[in-house]
């Protein structure tokens, strides 16, 4: 019996001791977990540098400009977006590109998460936005992508700040700078958004987007520009119309000598000829059967020929 109560007591021993290596082998596996969650936030943290927070910069009249960028390398990329849109419409481009060139962002005044106290949006004051973004970015040579507004946005950039600017992309814009507006056919334009800024805005996108698309990315899209705020939308439009009016449109490229490239869909034709008269070089690449936000919706197709416009873009510079 002695001997039975000792393997039985001998016995509890082993188990106390076998338990209390499993609560230790539990608690250090433990922390190694800590450790290895630990060391991964630290080098995500490591990867994720102060530069690619948003920032915000100061244009010429005080509005505070949100910006971000991500990436190294020159020139920089500089993404400007249209009208009642933000940074947001290059989340299809930022990925790609900052993995070779310095990609930057920005909120337009007004747009966004830029300050919105101005009386007018003029295509001048957001050529300064984007100036004072160049600047807060340090960046020397920079390729400028503007859609739609953008467009003639990067025009007035590039007028603004020659000695950085080697290049603009239009995306789905540009198709007629020389065209000319009667001042009575601009206010039929902008006066739906003066009566209904909601319902014109929704019809206005709607009809730039094709019925195959993704219907829960054009629901996207034609919401979120419809929930833009009505007087700066209104102020932008009048003001980008006016610029077809006055002849400015065409005038602001006469006065930069750079490459200029359109990447557009093929909703309106290009009057080739007509723009290269202002312009020191201009060509086009046209992705068929796409619509106004072909950067969205046919981002694959849309960034491969960037990368060409690029291309083209810095040999040109290197003559």
């Amino acid at each position: 019996m002695a001997c039975i109560r000792r393997r039985v007591s001998g016995g509890g021993k082993n188990f106390s001791r076998e338990r209390k290596w499993k609560v230790m082998s539990f608690l250090r596996g433990l922390t190694l977990l800590f450790a290895f969650v630990f060391l991964v936030a630290a080098h995500t943290a490591a990867a994720q540098t102060p530069e690619e927070w948003p920032r915000f910069a100061f244009s010429r009249d005080g509005t505070p400009i949100s910006w971000e960028a991500h990436g190294k390398g020159e020139p920089a990329l500089v993404f400007v977006h249209g009208w009642s849109c933000d940074a947001r419409y290059w989340r299809k481009q930022v990925p790609l590109f900052s993995k070779r060139y310095r990609v930057i962002t920005l909120d337009l005044a007004g747009h966004g998460h830029s300050g919105m106290d101005r009386k007018t949006y003029t295509m001048t004051s957001f050529g300064e936005d984007v100036r004072a973004v160049v600047e807060a970015a340090g960046a020397r040579r920079v390729v400028l992508v503007g859609h739609s507004m953008g467009g003639s946005v990067i025009a007035e950039a590039a007028r603004i700040m020659p000695e950085q600017v080697i290049g603009l992309i239009g995306v789905d814009t540009l198709e007629n700078v020389g065209y000319r507006m009667s001042s009575e056919e601009a206010e039929l334009m902008v006066a739906p958004f003066k009566r209904d800024f909601p319902s014109a805005t929704k019809e206005f996108v709607s009809g730039m987007i094709r019925k195959e698309s993704d219907p829960k990315l054009r629901q996207w899209i034609v919401s979120d520009m419809a929930s833009a705020p009505p007087d700066v939308a209104v102020s932008a439009m009048e003001e980008m119309v006016s610029r077809y009016v006055t002849g400015e449109a065409a005038e602001v490229f006469e006065k930069i000598r750079i490459p200029v490239i359109s990447i557009n869909a093929d909703l309106w034709p290009i009057d080739y000829e007509g723009n290269r008269r202002h312009m020191f070089f201009y060509d086009a690449f046209i992705l068929e059967s796409s619509d106004h936000f072909l950067m969205i919706n046919r981002a694959e197709e849309f960034n491969a020929a960037l990368e060409e416009a690029l291309r083209i873009i810095m040999g040109k510079s290197a003559e």
